[in-house]
């Protein structure tokens, strides 16, 4: 069990609380999104959270985002994976902020309803509404944009920066697709190895600091969690969260222990889950309002944003660096053992979903039977932290 203490707290009670957090992977730098649709704005706040403390530098407002049913959605978001510069989504304009000033936006693909940076820091990938099949490519450097196969939600880096994983989603089914970066006009190059989730309404993809897990918020019908061991995609975890209660859709991050997954709970409580075992244990949060958002900063501490307005930066316990020579050979055992989806028909013609036994990657000693024997003890055990 990780021990948490309360490092700095703010309370944020000047509008609605905070959605959404995402913290830049390298930087000491977090984002909120809080979205005011009487306003018909969305405040973006941005935070200092440097030394153990946090410190507001810069509040703006952006449009609010609507999607194609005529819902209220948060606007696109996305860090630069190196610099201090923050990409948000307002209407026409791509804004950028930075800590000396905002930056020349840049024009917005219509209907622009995702953003993520490529691992480089090169190129800003952008998923469109009824994008017709694809999605943009944009250069900020030379204002250059092109078109890729479509993607859709938001996109997961894998520490090693080898690849990505985004979603490509129907009513249906979902694709979880995985992808290199560096392909034409800086697209990324999706790979035939996928994995398969019943209908629609996912979160993005979020990988471990160690990139040996990969956790997936959904859907559109039942609030669900699912794991999959990388870069095997043995699904180690699959559970219905409390259906009698309204849970926060951005409300996971990994922790510094490898195997270990946060949740924020409506109680205003913090799960610490083993992905692996199943075994959970509930921490009471810094109130009980219940929890709107949750993430992880840069040195693996958490940030808990809370319904009353509270913000508090949680310590965790020290521990050991992310393994990154383990992550590069994990994405290079994972690439070698799939290919490019060609540029031309289909997607799903080309896709090979993975099933749930053992993979190249990993040891075929034990039967499927047992592995979902302990999938199942894993989610009763869950569902007991639940109740």
């Amino acid at each position: 069990m990780t021990d948490l203490a309360a490092a700095a707290h703010l309370l944020t009670d000047d509008g609605p609380p905070v959605e959404l957090l995402a913290c830049h992977p390298r930087l000491p730098l977090a984002a909120g999104i809080a979205t005011d649709a009487e306003a018909d704005r969305s405040l973006v706040r941005v935070w200092d959270c440097s030394g153990g403390r946090l410190r507001e530098l810069a509040p703006f407002d952006v449009a609010l985002f609507t999607g194609g049913w005529g819902d209220h959605w948060l606007p696109p978001i996305a860090w630069h994976p190196h610099e201090p510069l923050l990409t948000v989504a307002d209407g026409s304009l791509l804004r950028r902020w930075t800590p000396d000033g905002p930056a020349e936006p840049l024009p917005a693909p219509d209907g622009c309803e995702a953003l993520a940076h490529s691992p480089d820091g090169r190129f800003l990938w952008a998923s469109t509404i009824d994008g017709d099949g694809t999605s943009a490519v944009l250069a900020p450097a030379t204002g250059a944009t092109a078109t890729a196969r479509w993607w859709d939600t938001g996109v997961g880096t894998h520490p090693s920066g080898e690849l990505v994983a985004t979603l490509a989603g129907e009513q249906g089914a979902t694709y979880v697709l995985f992808a290199r970066p560096g392909g034409a006009d800086g697209a990324m190059r999706q790979q035939r190895r996928a994995l398969v989730l019943d209908v629609d309404g996912y979160g993005t993809p979020l990988f471990s600091p160690d990139g040996r897990h990969l956790a997936l918020r959904g859907n559109a019908y039942v609030e669900t969690l699912d794991v999959f061991a990388f870069p095997s995609l043995r699904r180690v975890l699959h559970t219905d969260l409390a259906l009698d209660e309204e849970w926060p859709r951005h409300n996971l991050a990994f922790g510094p222990r490898p195997g270990t997954l946060w949740l924020g709970t409506p109680r205003g409580t913090l799960l610490e889950l083993d992905v692996e075992t199943g075994d959970a244990v509930e921490h009471r949060g810094p109130s009980d309002a219940p929890a709107t958002a949750l993430t992880a900063t840069a040195d693996g501490h958490l940030l808990l944003a809370q319904e009353d307005g509270r913000l508090t930066l949680l310590a965790t316990a020290p521990a050991s660096a992310a393994d990154a020579p383990g992550a590069h050979a994990d994405a290079a055992a994972f690439l070698a053992a799939t290919e490019d989806v060609p540029a031309d028909g289909d997607l799903e013609d080309h896709l090979l979903p993975a099933d749930d036994g053992p993979s190249p990657q990993e040891p075929t000693g034990v039967a499927d039977p047992a592995r979902r024997q302990v999938r199942v003890r894993a989610e009763r055990s869950f569902a007991e932290a639940l109740d």
